[in-house]
């Protein structure tokens, strides 16, 4: 039962960080053109998804 609870806890741990490098991936392939058409800020950006992945 705990060896079940920390694979869970593992597996969702994970999960988290592959989806987080994906959008800091996508984040990061934007140049500063594609940004500023945007009005967009790189680090802003970075900023909100650890928030959103990690709260």
């Amino acid at each position: 039962m705990i060896i079940d609870s920390l694979m869970g806890r593992a597996r969702a741990s994970i999960a988290k960080r592959r989806h987080y490098n994906r959008l800091v991936a996508e984040i990061d392939s934007f140049s500063s053109r594609d940004l500023a058409d945007m009005r967009a800020d790189r680090s802003e950006m970075l900023y909100q998804v650890h928030k959103q992945i990690y709260g």
